[in-house]
């Protein structure tokens, strides 16, 4: 197993982190625990000694049963990461409150990597201005948070006013080599490196996005890497990146956890020919996206309740990794009946008022036909 070294806090980490937000599940939507065990305990043997979870993953099944399987382990060998639901702490009590029903989930007496769930400028102005922050701090001078941290969905100015504010541990953000200007993207990993604050990576195969492709695409990797899978490509490019020190994958199945235990077993950084290849797919793939629309939202709203911009994102995502269950997943189960592209009256209304001057009658025809066809 490759390991990183996190020179800020003097300790080491499995490069590859089991994220514990996608165990398999029984038909009743309930962690399959034998086979979940089983995966833990491959990845313990395998040298991983990052567990993630948090508070509201497998509807707050995950911390409990992470904390009771690898109960059988040494506390020391391991390191627990789990965060606080900042969306419900709404009284500066909250927070412990809830910290300590975590520490009874997970059967221990401090976590190791302690982080604010989700902020965004909203919710972290909110956890400051309550204190929770001051709170977080405090629990950590106690020895109940060896390290203090926070994952991040926003953009680039609320990543660095809010990695700004204080000298934080670590923290966890989006990336992947698709949207490397999404988010935090390169610019948040740059500052960290400036900072030399230690990132864990969430997402580095958007969400299973980047693990298949259109077999024209999967060809220009394999190609060059015929042995590897298409996520590995993934996960070693953002593992190429010195200043990230942690990958999050949210294992599923057996396959998953060999293919990663495969991938940082036996860790390669990307070559320069690697990293070309990379680049070259994703001019590819975003060469397939349908139509420009930006999700401006100038067109709504619609007057006969079409979700324009969500069925266009539909579509684009589709185009780009031709993954059929995702785009039937979001159009028909995401989206209500009447917000489907199969509901547009071609009145028109929309084309006035698009800056990008897209033929949008047009467009949700053929989102309509070609959901119709999945």
């Amino acid at each position: 197993m490759e390991f990183r070294t996190l020179d800020k806090l003097g300790i080491k980490t499995s490069l590859l982190g089991f994220g514990c937000m996608r165990f398999p599940t029984t038909a009743e939507g309930k962690i399959d625990e034998v086979r979940a065990e089983q995966m833990l305990d491959e990845a313990y043997a395998a040298g991983i000694n990052y567990y993630d979870t948090a508070w509201p993953y497998h509807n707050g099944e995950s911390e409990p049963f992470v904390g009771k399987i690898m109960k059988k382990y040494p506390r020391e060998s391991f390191y627990f990461a789990t965060k606080l639901p900042c969306w419900n702490v709404k009284e500066r009590e909250d927070a412990t409150r809830i910290f300590h029903q975590q520490l009874e989930h997970l059967q221990s007496d401090y976590v190791d990597f302690y982080l604010l769930h989700a902020l965004n400028r909203g919710s972290f102005n909110q956890m400051k201005d309550l204190g929770v922050i001051d709170d977080m701090v405090e629990l950590k001078n106690q020895g109940k948070i060896k390290y203090l941290g926070f994952s991040f969905h926003d953009g680039y100015e609320a990543f660095e006013e809010i990695l700004t504010y204080r000298d934080w541990d670590f923290c966890q953000i989006q990336y992947n080599y698709m949207d490397t200007n999404e988010q935090a993207g390169d610019k948040g990993y740059a500052l960290c490196e400036k900072l030399n604050v230690p990132i864990v990576i969430m997402e580095p195969i958007k969400g299973g996005a980047l693990a298949s492709y259109a077999p024209e695409v999967e060809d220009m990797f394999k190609a060059v890497r015929p042995e590897k899978s298409i996520a590995s490509w993934a996960l070693r490019w953002v593992a190429s990146k010195p200043q990230i020190k942690v990958v999050l994958s949210g294992m599923s199945t057996e396959e998953q956890v060999k293919d990663n235990l495969d991938t940082f077993g036996n860790f390669e950084a990307l070559s320069e020919k690697e990293f070309e290849t990379v680049e070259n797919v994703v001019k590819e793939v975003k060469s397939r996206i349908k139509n420009g629309c930006t999700a401006c939202r100038y067109c709504m709203p619609c007057p006969f309740g079409v979700n324009i911009p969500r069925n266009f994102a539909v579509w684009n995502n589709y185009g780009m990794y031709n993954n059929a269950g995702s785009a039937k997943w979001r159009y028909f189960h995401e989206m209500k009946e009447e917000e489907r592209a199969d509901k547009c009256m071609s009145c028109g209304a929309c084309e006035d008022a698009c800056p990008q001057k897209l033929p949008i009658r047009e467009h949700l025809a053929q989102v309509a036909e070609l959901m119709q066809s999945l």
